[in-house]
């Protein structure tokens, strides 16, 4: 019976090993995991952050900021030129303030925001770690003060939108594999963020 035991046993051992052996394979295109988003958007290279001279900074949440300041850009100049349907209802709070001269809550979102899909699309690096609401309350005007509304199916829309032309604006190529998987994230938080 022992006997039987050892051989189960080790069968069991070298099955178990050839089949982490070829799972763990990188040469195997079909077993290769893909890279995060955040690795693709250049991880954690340390380059120097041209918005704080002397620092350094990880390209893949450099990346973020960059089409998150983008996107506010987009969406304050769609509030400027009062277009139809534009988000500044949503961001009335944080507009006004900014129109007072006060950018600390404006800094604030862009930060949060970074650090948001900085997380949660691989980066690792503390700096990167989100603490701010969960998208229910960051979203619903009676728990975060810096949002005006709820959004609509259209106004989320609306912003899936900025965000790919921002990201498009900051060298990610429209159409591409890592622009469909930024808009994929997007997509997956449509649910918490549509309250109305």
């Amino acid at each position: 019976m022992k006997k039987a035991f050892n051989k189960i046993a080790v069968l069991s051992l070298l099955t178990l090993s050839s089949l982490a052996y070829f799972s763990c394979n990188d040469d195997d295109p079909v077993m290769a995991e893909k890279p995060s988003i955040y690795a693709r958007l250049g991880g954690t290279t340390l380059v120097a952050d041209p918005d704080n001279p002397g620092q350094m900074i990880e390209q893949g949440r450099l990346s973020y900021r960059k089409v998150v300041n983008s996107t506010v850009g987009l969406i304050v100049a769609d509030v400027q030129n009062n277009a139809s349907g534009n988000l500044g209802a949503h961001f009335a709070p944080v507009l006004a303030e900014v129109g007072a001269g006060n950018t600390t809550n404006l800094a604030i979102l862009v930060d949060n925001l970074t650090d948001f899909f900085s997380f949660n699309t691989g980066g690792t690096n503390p700096v990167n770690t989100y603490s701010g609401l969960n998208m229910v309350d960051a979203h619903n005007p009676a728990t975060n003060p810096r949002m005006g509304v709820k959004a609509t199916n259209a106004n989320y829309d609306k912003f899936i939108g900025y965000v790919g032309a921002a990201a498009i604006d900051n060298g990610v190529p429209a159409n591409s594999e890592l622009f469909n998987d930024v808009v994929a994230v997007l997509e997956s938080l449509r649910s918490p963020i549509v309250q109305q």
